[in-house]
């Protein structure tokens, strides 16, 4: 129906003008004295003629429309297939459109010329600031003093920054590295336990995990840069007590700390992109970043990631690891 009235709308002018002519024919066979029986005759005609076309009219308006709705939906594949002009002003309208395509392929092509371009320089910065970082933690660890072992915990600290830069890069970069198998999350658990195990020994936390045979589908990188993540906000809103890391048997794996906790305003925000909440307006270290691309990965990996803290006790954030089985013939 609402194809309908909009085709009358479209040909409202010349339904108008066909209703004027056939008045002022007839106004003017009443003025001659025509026999009544052949003006309403020649009229019946007319509308006989004028229905049959418009429905014919109508019936390719229709079929013109289901190819522009498809094309719509496939419009990014589809610009060149847009359907023959059947007026100048649509053959104009077709012009406008290729134009703007090509213009748009254009602009789309240095965009990510440019987005390369600049991925691959930060990461090969990253990468080299890495050495003057590896080699100043070395030097460090030559003499074990309480000065030593806190400019070791700042370099600790600025490595991971340079990590979390790296990933942020490469998390919406259209050639994002995902390599998904199955992994023994043991293993990568133990992983990312052994690279925070001096900033537990120096924070004098304890960490509990029994170890886990579980097996799960998931990309092993971005997966450890997760559990690394929650990990180290654990370490750095903890001065007491430790970290608690289990896994159920249908794959819920949860790290649980005593530290300060999030308060219940803040909750419902911690994902978002630069959000720091009141912890991290005290802290002022906090970037609002962590958190915002554990999220983002948890969904490209689609693990489901979700947190429960009570401000004074702790928090615990779980990730469902569960995947749907794959069938293969």
């Amino acid at each position: 129906m609402k194809m309908f009235i909009r085709y009358l709308r479209q040909n409202l002018t010349e339904i108008i003008l066909f209703a004027v002519f056939a008045l002022i024919f007839m106004f003017v066979f009443f003025l001659y004295n025509v026999n009544t029986e052949a003006v309403i005759y020649a009229a019946f005609l007319c509308f006989v003629i004028l229905t049959v076309v418009f429905f014919v009219r109508f019936n390719k308006f229709l079929r013109r429309h289901k190819q522009r709705e498809h094309i719509l939906e496939n419009i990014l594949i589809m610009t060149e297939e847009l359907p023959e002009p059947a007026t100048s002003a649509e053959y104009d309208y077709i012009r406008m459109i290729k134009k703007l395509s090509s213009e748009y392929k254009r602009k789309i092509s240095v965009y990510q010329q440019e987005r390369s371009e600049s991925i691959d320089y930060y990461s090969t910065w990253i990468h080299q600031i890495k050495t003057p970082i590896s080699v100043m933690t070395m030097i460090l660890q030559s003499e074990d003093t309480e000065e030593h072992r806190e400019l070791l915990a700042e370099l600790f600290r600025i490595e991971q920054y340079a990590e979390m830069a790296l990933f942020y890069i490469r998390l919406d970069s259209v050639s994002s590295d995902f390599v998904f198998k199955v992994y023994s999350l043991d293993d990568i658990i133990r992983n990312a336990v052994r690279k925070y195990a001096p900033q537990f020994i120096r924070k004098k936390l304890s960490l509990q995990y029994s170890g886990t045979q579980i097996t799960v589908l998931t990309d092993e990188k971005w997966l450890l840069f997760i559990i690394e993540q929650i990990l180290s906000n654990a370490v750095k809103y903890t001065e007491k007590g430790g970290v608690t890391i289990t896994v159920s048997p249908d794959k819920l794996l949860c790290i649980a700390d005593t530290g300060i906790g999030i308060s219940s305003e803040d909750l419902p925000r911690i994902f978002e992109k630069g959000f720091t909440g009141y912890n991290g307006r005290a802290d002022k270290k906090s970037t609002g970043i962590g958190l915002y691309l554990c999220k983002k990965a948890a969904d490209k990996l689609s693990h489901r990631i979700t947190a429960e803290s009570v401000p004074g006790k702790g928090s615990a954030f779980s990730i469902d690891l569960q995947s749907a089985p794959l069938k293969t013939e």
